[in-house]
């Protein structure tokens, strides 16, 4: 039971924290720009975890060419286009709706899933993603987007679910990359290729940037992004989710949102509305519908193996 808490617990700081990058990576773009706070934070996260692969791994594991095709891949979509979207979306948008909307991950990986690896979309599943979809639309299409306080909310709102696209085929990548590559060497990969995909326009921003600009808090942004949200946030989900049935782990995904939203008002002074409550209470229906969905299908795998 303890061991159960403790895990419970791990996942639900992951999810917060996540939630919390929504709001961070908002303060962090408004002073330094998305290409180069992006290129610095995954320097300081891949040296951090190549260091924590090598003292807990002891050095890197064989890569099969498939195995570093589907890294690549991972890393262009679930960390450089979901970083360039979300933190480009976030300028655009409030850190509220970002934050719903990213809630969605799991009901696009559901339909990715059919599409590209022709999993079964059951009924449980097809109803959580139409109140998944049902919640996102009031939030676009009654939000802030609609009634003129910011003309470009719709389109921020449009890139963070292209964030969520790319953050769900990192999720799905992982299925075709080989059973002996652990989650600490998949993150260290990601980071370290993530890196080298922003490094070119880093540069180029770094060029005509003024380092001494930005105070000691907006440098502390990336630093919590890197740290924080890229190394931490990543051991405490995984530290959890091995000691739970798969399908409990997915009903703290329902974290992320209320992280984002609480902390969008406690911190960017967001006003939270009854259009955000409606947007919020249809998406965590839908992601609550597709775990109870889960569950019973990943436990009989799991206690098959």
């Amino acid at each position: 039971m303890r061991n159960q808490l403790a895990a419970y617990t791990s996942m639900a700081l992951a999810m917060a924290i996540v939630g919390s990058s929504v709001v961070i990576g908002k303060l962090m773009v408004e002073t330094i720009p998305v290409f180069l706070s992006s290129g610095i934070r995954f320097l300081i996260a891949a040296v951090v975890l190549v260091i924590l692969l090598f003292y807990f791994e002891k050095g890197f594991p064989a890569l099969t060419k498939k195995d570093v095709f589907v890294l690549l891949i991972q890393s262009f979509t679930g960390v450089f286009l979901f970083s360039v979207c979300m933190l480009y979306g976030v300028k655009l948008t409030t850190g509220m709706e970002s934050g719903i909307i990213t809630s969605t991950t799991p009901m696009a990986v559901g339909v990715l899933a059919f599409f590209l690896l022709k999993e079964k979309i059951e009924k449980r599943m097809a109803a959580g993603i139409v109140l998944a979809v049902i919640g996102v639309m009031t939030i676009n299409l009654f939000g802030a987007g609609s009634q003129g306080e910011n003309p470009y909310a719709l389109m921020g709102n449009l890139l963070i679910a292209a964030a969520v696209i790319g953050e769900a085929m990192f999720t799905l990548m992982a299925k075709l990359l080989s059973p002996h590559i652990s989650a600490l060497a998949i993150s260290t990969f990601v980071s370290l290729f993530g890196f080298l995909f922003f490094l070119p326009f880093a540069a180029i921003e770094a060029l005509s940037f003024d380092f001494g600009a930005p105070g000691i808090l907006d440098w502390s942004y990336v630093i919590y992004y890197a740290l924080i949200v890229t190394v931490l946030a990543f051991f405490l989900w995984y530290s959890g989710v091995t000691k739970v049935p798969a399908g409990v782990s997915g009903i703290f995904t329902s974290v992320l949102p209320v992280s984002a939203v609480v902390l969008s008002g406690l911190i960017l002074k967001e006003q939270f509305t009854y259009i955000h409550l409606i947007g919020i209470v249809f998406v965590m229906a839908g992601i609550f519908v597709t775990v109870l969905k889960k569950e019973p299908q990943k436990d009989s795998r799991n206690l098959a193996s």
